[in-house]
């Protein structure tokens, strides 16, 4: 573990980074989305690591309010919010009562008919009322194997990069992601030029800090975010393995069976999204095979 380096892909050795940085896991969920496990429990478990926790619940923040109790614990405010596109965008903020009103006025009257299903904003419509507070708009693992992130297929190029130009973030290493879509998500952090976070993504107690940020200040919320927002941070971690993955994502599919409705159809539109590219893709590339061919024999 070499802190010289922003991006570490390895085990975090907590023991040791909790000495001399305030780490944080920014990106938990808890019972009140998608989660597995009770605020209690969290709390107790980021103790016992010496870390502090986002919890950022699909849709909903009681997770956070309650976790914003224990002050003996660094919190910090967040929600990962669900775009009318069916992608996922991660809001921090400087204050709890700031994360309260956001949901309040920008996501709950917007709710679809499930906590996980889609709200009915656009994903710009989100980072605009995102700042209309102190706030840190993070893309959470923009390359992944579905939807959920904002690099796919969904998205037209235009879109997406203008996007992206506005997040202030990207978090990098996704400890629920498979690693060659983590090493895109860093190469993306670093092209833009944009802050980098890191975070489990954890739904079970076990993953809580395979994946953290770190930063130089004192356990302070407002120190910390200010790092963050300006770049001063690293990020390390390890993806979950594949049995731990299996088990965490039974979990997750059997707290959003109700609504399977809904991620079917998700599904099915994201995967003709996806073959639709493709086949654009093999015969822009046939055409320019042929082009050339005809170039050369012209020459």
């Amino acid at each position: 573990m070499n802190p010289n380096y922003r991006v570490q892909f390895e085990r975090p050795e907590l023991a040791v980074l909790t000495r001399h940085y305030t780490v944080v896991d920014m990106h938990f969920h808890s019972r009140y989305s998608d989660g597995f496990n009770y605020i209690q429990s969290i709390a107790a478990r980021a103790r016992k690591l010496g870390i502090g926790v986002a919890i950022t619940d699909h849709n909903a923040v009681q997770g956070a309010v309650n976790i914003d109790r224990y002050k003996d614990i660094l919190s910090i405010p967040g929600i990962e919010v669900t775009s009318a596109e069916g992608a996922h965008i991660l809001v921090y903020f400087y204050d709890i009562e700031s994360l309260v009103d956001f949901y309040e006025t920008s996501v709950k009257p917007y709710m679809g008919k499930d906590i996980m299903a889609s709200t009915s904003l656009a994903m710009e419509a989100v980072i605009d009322r995102a700042r209309s507070y102190r706030s840190l708009v993070v893309f959470p693992h923009p390359h992944c194997a579905v939807y959920t992130g904002i690099c796919n297929p969904m998205f037209s190029e235009t879109r997406q990069a203008n996007l992206l130009g506005r997040a202030d973030g990207i978090e990098v290493i996704n400890a629920g992601n498979l690693k060659r879509w983590n090493m895109k998500c860093a190469l993306l952090g670093f092209n833009l030029g944009k802050t980098m976070t890191a975070g489990s993504d954890g739904h079970n107690l076990f993953q809580l800090g395979k994946a953290v940020t770190y930063a130089d200040p004192a356990p302070d919320r407002a120190a910390f975010l200010d790092a963050v927002a300006a770049g001063r941070n690293g990020v390390i971690g390890k993806e979950t393995h594949l049995l731990q993955k299996g088990i965490s994502n039974g979990y997750k599919l059997g707290a959003t069976i109700r609504n399977s409705p809904h991620m079917i159809e998700k599904n099915v539109r994201f995967s003709y999204t996806v073959i639709n590219s493709k086949s654009r893709q093999v015969r822009d590339s046939v055409q320019r095979k042929i082009i050339d061919r005809f170039r050369k024999k012209a020459g």
